[in-house]
C-alpha cells in the first residue's frame, strides 16, 4: 500500500498520460513515451524547473498534502454514556446539550477568555491571507476566539517606515491588528502577532505591543507544512529589490544585471522571497522571552510544526523553564500559502503522532512537578468530532484547537456569496435559501440582535461565514460533550474516546475499543 501520491496532482496541475497505469515507486506513467508534452511532475519540470515545487495558482489557494497517513483521527472513536453527568446535575431536564460550557481561558493567569476553543493559526503575508484577513479578524471577533497575524506581515508592507533598521510603522499591520481590535466584543478572543528571524531584527513585536495594543505576541518555530522558512512570489522587479534589500533571500537575485535581463525578456515572470531558518536553543529562547515580558507582551506562545520529537521536547521543555503561557503544535500535512508541495507531503510527524508525544512529554514533565503550558493542538481540524478527539487526547494539557484552512474557507465561500448577492448573480445551490444576507446566513438574525442593524449592516459578508461556521461547530460540540455527559470542557479526558486499532492505541495510549471499560465491566456482570 502507497501512502502518497509521487508524481501528478491538482496542487501542481499535472497529471499522468497514463492514469489507470502508474507505477507505485516512481509515480510514473508504466509507459513513458518519446513524443508526451510533458503533463507529469517529472515532465513538467523539464521546462518549469523549480516553479513545479510549488502548488498553483499560488495566491489563491490553501494547501494540504494528500498523503494518507497510517494514523489519523479517525482511527478513534468517541465513547458516549447513557448514565450521569459530569458539570452539570444529572437530570434529564437540565443535562441537555445547550447548557454545555464552551468557554475556556487560557494563559498562566487564565486571563485570556474565549467563548469557543479554537485559534485560527498564523496568516501571514501570503495574498490568500490578505484578501480574506476582514472576514477571518471581524469573524473571529464576534465568535470570541483568537486569530493569528502570521510572519512577515510587516516586511512586505509596501508603506512600511523602518528607521535605523526597526519598524517605527506598518499600516499593514496596523489595519490588521486595529480590524480586530474594533470588533472584540466584551474581552473574549485575542489577536496575536507572530514573528520570524525576519520579524524579530525587524523589532516587529515590540512595535506591535509599543503601538497597536497588542498583549499577545507569538514565537515562531516553523509549522506542519513545511521545515523551511516562509515563500511567496514576486511579480515585480522593483519590489524585489526592496524585499532583499529590508533582508530577505530573494531568488533569483534582483541586483544581478543577467537575471534582471532574463525577467525582463519574460524567461521568469516571478521572484521567490525566502525567509530563513531559525536556530532553536534554550539560553536565546529564555532569553527572548524575558525580552518580550520587558516590552510590555502580557502573553507569550510558541508555534512549533512537525520537527523531530526531540524538537518537540525542546518545545516543551524550553516554554516550561521560560514560563511561556501557551504552546502550539501544528501536525504535518497542511498549509494556507506557498509551501514546496513534496515537503508538505513527506516530511515531519503527523497529528496522531505528534500530540501523542506531547501529551506522554507532558506528562513526564507533570509528573516531576513542573510547569506545563497551555496547549494548542493543530494539524488538519475543521469539524466538531476531530475537535472533541484533539481535545480528549492531550487532555488535561490541551485547551484549545487550532485552525487555518476551515475558517479561510468559511471566509472565501461567504465572500463569494456576498459578492454574487451584489452582482444578483446567485448559483441554484444557494439562492434555495434566499437572495438576501438575511435569508441566506442562519446567524444573521443572531448577529443583528447582537449589533443592533446598523453596525450589523458594516458586518463583512466574510465575517459572517466564520461567526456562522464557529456557530455550527459550537452546536455540534455541544451535543457530543452532552452524548459523553462533559459539560464543560474542563472535564473531558482521555477514557472519553477509544482507539479503533491496535496501531492507534499503541501510538497514542489512548485504550483499544475492545478492552475499554474492562474493569467497569466485571464490576458491573459480578455486582
Amino acid at each position: 500500500m502507497s501512502f502518497s501520491r509521487i508524481n501528478s496532482s491538482a496542487a501542481t496541475l499535472s497529471k499522468n498520460r497514463t492514469e489507470e497505469s502508474i507505477n507505485h515507486l516512481s509515480g510514473m506513467c508504466v509507459t513513458c513515451i518519446d513524443g508526451c508534452i510533458g503533463m507529469c511532475e517529472v515532465g513538467k519540470s523539464a521546462y518549469r524547473g523549480h516553479e513545479v515545487l510549488y502548488p498553483q495558482p499560488f495566491g489563491l489557494i490553501s494547501t494540504a498534502s494528500e498523503k494518507k497517513y497510517p494514523l489519523d483521527y479517525s482511527h478513534f472513536s468517541i465513547m458516549g454514556t447513557a448514565t450521569g453527568a459530569v458539570g452539570i446535575e444529572p437530570d434529564s431536564d437540565k443535562a441537555i446539550f445547550s447548557s454545555v460550557n464552551l468557554e475556556t481561558r487560557l494563559g498562566r493567569d487564565k486571563g485570556i477568555k474565549l467563548r469557543l476553543p479554537i485559534i485560527i493559526s498564523a496568516m501571514g503575508s501570503t495574498r490568500v491571507a490578505s484578501m480574506n484577513w476582514d472576514g477571518l479578524a471581524v469573524g473571529a471577533a464576534l465568535a470570541g476566539i483568537i486569530v493569528t497575524i502570521g510572519e512577515n506581515v510587516c516586511g512586505m508592507d509596501p508603506q512600511v517606515e523602518i528607521k535605523n533598521g526597526k519598524v517605527v510603522k506598518s499600516p499593514e499591520l496596523e489595519r490588521r491588528v486595529k480590524l480586530f481590535q474594533q470588533w472584540q466584543m466584551d474581552g473574549y478572543g485575542d489577536v496575536i502577532v507572530q514573528a520570524n528571524v525576519e520579524d524579530t531584527n525587524l523589532g516587529v513585536q515590540e512595535y506591535a505591543i509599543r503601538e497597536l495594543g497588542v498583549r499577545t505576541v507569538e514565537m515562531k518555530w516553523g509549522q506542519g507544512a513545511k521545515d523551511i522558512g516562509g515563500e511567496v512570489k514576486i511579480n515585480d522587479l522593483e519590489r524585489a529589490v526592496t524585499l532583499k534589500k529590508r533582508g530577505y533571500i530573494v531568488l533569483p537575485d534582483p541586483e544581478n544585471p543577467q537575471v534582471v535581463e532574463e525577467f525582463k525578456r519574460g524567461a521568469f515572470k516571478e521572484f521567490e522571497r525566502h525567509s530563513r531558518v531559525g536556530m532553536a536553543d534554550e539560553e536565546s529562547f529564555v532569553r527572548r522571552v524575558e525580552e518580550l515580558r520587558n516590552a510590555g507582551a502580557k502573553y507569550i506562545s510558541l508555534k512549533t510544526g512537525a520537527y523531530r520529537p526531540a524538537d518537540l521536547a525542546r518545545a516543551i521543555k524550553f516554554c516550561s523553564v521560560a514560563g511561556v503561557d501557551l504552546l502550539i503544535l501544528d501536525g504535518a500535512g497542511g498549509g494556507t500559502g506557498m509551501s514546496p508541495w513534496r515537503m508538505m507531503n513527506e516530511w515531519g510527524v503527523p497529528p496522531v503522532e505528534l500530540h501523542s508525544l506531547a501529551y506522554k512529554m507532558c506528562s513526564t514533565l507533570a509528573a516531576k512537578g513542573k510547569y506545563v503550558p497551555d496547549l494548542v493542538f493543530s494539524g488538519g481540524f475543521s469539524m466538531e468530532d476531530q475537535m472533541f478527539k484533539g481535545l480528549a487526547l492531550g487532555a488535561p494539557y490541551v485547551k484549545c484547537i487550532g485552525m487555518a484552512r476551515a475558517p479561510l474557507a468559511a471566509a472565501m465561500v461567504a465572500k463569494t456569496i456576498g459578492r454574487q448577492i451584489g452582482e444578483e448573480n446567485l448559483p441554484v445551490y444557494v439562492e434555495r435559501f434566499g437572495r438576501t444576507r438575511e435569508q441566506i446566513f442562519v446567524t444573521a438574525a443572531e448577529l443583528k440582535n447582537m449589533l443592533g442593524s446598523e453596525k450589523y449592516a458594516e458586518v463583512p459578508t466574510a465575517a459572517m461565514g466564520v461567526f456562522t461556521y464557529c456557530e455550527r461547530l459550537s452546536q455540534g460540540l455541544r451535543q457530543i460533550m452532552c452524548g459523553s455527559r462533559k459539560f464543560a470542557l474542563e472535564y473531558i479526558s482521555r477514557d472519553d474516546i477509544a482507539s479503533l486499532t491496535k496501531e492507534a492505541a499503541e501510538a497514542s495510549g489512548i485504550t483499544y475499543i475492545m478492552e475499554t471499560d474492562g474493569e467497569e465491566i466485571e464490576r458491573i456482570l459480578e455486582g
